[in-house]
């Protein structure tokens, strides 16, 4: 069933990291020059592993329980994605010269928080099917 609320939210995720993450710079280095995730491998593997695990999690929803730990498995992914920018982007001193970050930094933390949802809606859709296969014994 592919009109459920985790849908949304788990396509939500895969336009973060695999749609919008092309539109939008990581950084700007220090000639003003956008940074895009395709510059770095580890960094460019991590997004799209990430927007691959979210196609997955959507068209596995007959397996409610397997879709639950491929979507904990894709917020831990992001929350590695999130370490990686701290490590690699610039930093940002006191002169005006050095870098500016982009928005594309925060791509992983939306993403991190439409999986979040996705894990609540399916959670809640794991309860339901439970509670109405008790009343059916």
């Amino acid at each position: 069933m592919l009109q459920r609320i985790q849908t949304l939210y788990l396509i939500g995720a895969f336009i973060c990291n695999g749609i919008l993450s092309f539109i939008f710079p990581l950084w700007y280095d220090e000639n003003g020059f956008p940074f895009f995730f395709q510059a770095d491998l580890p960094i460019s593997i991590l997004f799209g592993f990430s927007a691959l695990l979210s196609i997955l999690t959507i068209f596995s929803y007959k397996k409610r329980p397997q879709q639950f730990v491929v979507s904990r498995l894709n917020i831990i992914l992001n929350l590695i994605l999130l370490l990686l920018f701290v490590l690699y982007a610039p930093k940002l001193s006191g002169d005006p010269q050095v870098s500016e970050k982009g928005i594309g930094l925060i791509l992983p933390l939306l993403s991190i928080v439409f999986l979040a949802l996705a894990n609540f809606a399916i959670q809640k859709d794991e309860k339901l099917v439970k509670s109405s296969g008790r009343l059916r014994k």
